[in-house]
């Protein structure tokens, strides 16, 4: 690992790291500490995603054409202020505007920061390069989350203020360590045009939109982050602590397991699914969790003891964990695999607000996990053997290097590069 993905990596955990302090009470710091009640909680998570999903359709295009590098510090700036200006904010209009502003500058960092690792890693390490990233957030957001729990006290809005502002501080933090980073290849406008003349011009979404493997990898996305990271802490929670009788502090344990559960496991699965099919790795990830909705089912049928319903809930966030371990080295490199030259960025923000869309949609498990329960795990079973189908189908499309990267470890000589198998893929296949 050269010096350039060490920063990218190291300033990734520390920003990770401050964000860990203040997710976990955001909604506490809203509805309680600052008095404004539930519903301007709600709005304020609804501004967050608002943020992002405003940020992201444009962000695509500015990064192939101006480099990863000022926009991961612009939105790292951005974040910061919309950070403490949250930790200072009183009113319903400020803490809204606040949270707008973090919420773009959080996700307009996601596919900058995975255009610098794409820059900075070929196909071969990209695997690798994406799992430390990965393992590296979860600890940062995990050791945050430990230690800000231990400071904060509904009590004292100074404590939360000061949450905030650890938070600001780590973005600024990673916007310094990104400004030091040289990249292998300097951006220039010249750079960012596609070769292709036919995908000259603005139609970056358009030809994104007719890139069939692309639109089925977006589809497939949606749906693992909906049935996932979108009912951790809302339909799944609801459906555990009104079905399961689950306590908040077991639902901790939970949210810690799945932690833990990625920490340990990460580089013990990517042995294993690094020299694999990708698309056969994602079908093993929705067979693990329809595993882990029908472990979760059984804790809501109360035939057992209240610690038999908390050890199943327990292992259905950990089971998630092991399946988030194995995607994490899988869906990130075949975005950029998939992406003609010139385009990684739009590709990565087009991914990135697929991940946003779902994760704004995911609350909407909550009635359904809280009012007729069997049936919200019955449609996630569904849905999780849909993850495994529809994997399947996207493996038909892709190239054998695009599904299987160690091939170009194997026979460089006779497998065609990525970036050129997704360039001359027919649009009309």
């Amino acid at each position: 690992m050269g010096a350039a993905m060490r920063r990218i990596q190291a300033g990734n955990a520390l920003t990770a790291f401050g964000i860990g302090f203040t997710v976990p009470f955001l909604y506490i710091y809203v509805a309680q500490v600052r008095d404004l009640g539930a519903a301007t909680a709600t709005c304020a998570f609804v501004a967050f995603a608002l943020g992002a999903l405003l940020a992201l359709p444009l962000t695509g295009r500015v990064i192939d054409r101006r480099g990863p590098v000022p926009v991961v510090m612009g939105a790292a700036v951005a974040a910061s202020v919309g950070a403490i200006s949250l930790g200072l904010s009183t009113g319903v209009v400020p803490i809204l505007l606040s949270a707008l502003a973090l919420g773009a500058g959080q996700a307009v960092m996601q596919p900058a920061l995975a255009t610098m690792i794409v820059w900075c890693s070929t196909p071969s390490t990209r695997t690798r390069a994406f799992a430390l990233q990965f393992f590296m957030q979860n600890l940062g957001l995990g050791i945050g989350g430990l230690i800000g729990g231990q400071i904060v006290d509904v009590d004292r809005p100074g404590s939360f203020t000061l949450l905030f502002s650890i938070e600001a501080v780590m973005f600024l933090v990673l916007a310094g360590v990104i400004a030091t980073v040289r990249m292998p290849h300097a951006p220039s406008i010249k750079d960012a045009v596609p070769r292709d003349p036919a995908q000259a011009g603005g139609g970056g979404w358009k030809r994104l939109l007719e890139h069939k493997a692309m639109v089925q990898l977006c589809v497939l996305g949606f749906v693992i982050f909906f049935a996932c990271y979108g009912q951790f802490e809302s339909g799944l929670a609801a459906f555990g602590t009104e079905a399961a009788g689950i306590s908040p502090s077991t639902l901790g344990f939970a949210l810690a397991a799945n932690t833990g559960a990625i920490v340990v496991a990460q580089f013990v699965v990517l042995r294993l699914v690094e020299k694999r099919r990708r698309s056969r790795v994602i079908a093993l990830v929705g067979v693990i969790w329809t595993g882990a909705w029908l472990i979760a089912g059984f804790s809501g049928l109360g035939h057992g003891s209240a610690m038999m319903a908390a050890a199943a809930f327990i292992t259905t966030y950990a089971l998630f964990g092991i399946g988030e371990a194995m995607l994490s080295p899988t869906l990130a490199p075949l975005v950029a695999d998939l992406a003609p030259e010139g385009s990684v960025g739009q590709y990565n923000s087009a991914f990135a607000l697929v991940k946003q869309m779902a994760l704004a949609l995911g609350p909407l498990g909550v009635p359904v996990g809280a009012g007729v329960p069997m049936l919200y795990i019955g449609i996630f079973v569904v849905v999780s053997l849909g993850i495994a189908w529809l994997a399947l189908r996207l493996g038909k499309r892709l190239t054998p290097v695009q599904d299987n990267p160690s091939l170009l470890k194997a026979a460089p000589a006779q497998v065609p590069a990525p970036k050129a198998a997704a360039v001359a893929e027919p649009v009309s296949a």
